[in-house]
């Protein structure tokens, strides 16, 4: 599923408007957690972004106070940018111009109150230009410290060191996160190695079936779901330890 219903303390969705009241403005960061409706290969199902931002999201919420920190979580936004996946069935996406604005109307709520930090816990890269913009305007406008967090950029360099450099979308390290979490969700026998189309130097690609064959990238049947628990693990502790750095500097 992509929206638990089981909240814990730190989640709005729980929450009274009186809970809500005194948590938003006291907590140090508000989090978006942030995903997508979108294909992911034949062995993965279309929230594999939505199910990834609201289960990191969590370990993210639920690891902060380690770190002398406090956070409120949203409800996942469960829908992104993803009009580069429309030739596959099940993608659904918003615009461009209409993803920055959702995101701007939900920082604006929180500002009015009382926010006084925003986590954008991105956990689809097509989202990455419009979240960017939307964090412009939301700083200068509403005047809420905004963080840009894509979980795999802190994550990185562990999984390269894994899986290489294929290890993308619906890929090696995308399934080891839904079969650690989710494991239900995968199709077992439908996992193999993804066929490359093409690889541009220049050009960028119109929609995702330009550079793959079944809609993903690496090999799924290299999962980990073993070492991804130990990098989720080590991931976490990075954010939040580059929050309270970010957060000190005020």
């Amino acid at each position: 599923m992509t929206v638990r219903l089981d909240y814990e303390e730190y989640d709005l969705g729980g929450m009274t408007w009186e809970d809500a009241e005194d948590a938003i403005p006291d907590a140090d960061f508000v989090v978006l957690p942030t995903g997508s409706v979108e294909q992911h290969s034949i062995h993965l199902p279309v929230t594999v972004d939505t199910l990834r931002a609201e289960a990191l999201s969590r370990e993210l919420v639920e690891s902060a106070p380690e770190h002398d920190l406090s956070m409120v979580r949203l409800p996942t936004l469960p829908y992104g940018y993803s009009e580069h996946h429309m030739n596959y069935a099940g993608t659904i996406t918003l615009s461009g111009e209409t993803y920055q604005r959702v995101i701007m109307e939900i920082a604006q709520s929180m500002a009015e109150h009382g926010a006084k930090r925003l986590v954008l816990l991105n956990c689809h890269g097509g989202n990455r230009p419009p979240m960017k913009l939307a964090g412009d305007r939301i700083q200068r406008d509403y005047g809420v410290k905004t963080f840009f967090v894509h979980w795999t950029d802190f994550a990185r360099e562990r999984l390269k060191e894994r899986f290489g450099e294929e290890w993308g979308h619906a890929g090696d390290h995308e399934t080891s996160v839904i079969e650690l979490f989710y494991p239900d969700l995968v199709k077992a026998d439908k996992k193999e190695p993804q066929t490359r189309k093409a690889r541009f130097k220049a050009r960028q690609y119109t929609y995702y079936d330009d550079i793959t064959e079944q809609g993903g990238r690496g090999d799924p049947t290299e999962s980990d779901a073993e070492f991804l628990a130990e990098v989720v693990e080590e991931t976490t502790g990075k954010i939040l330890s580059a929050l309270k750095e970010d957060m000190n500097q005020e």
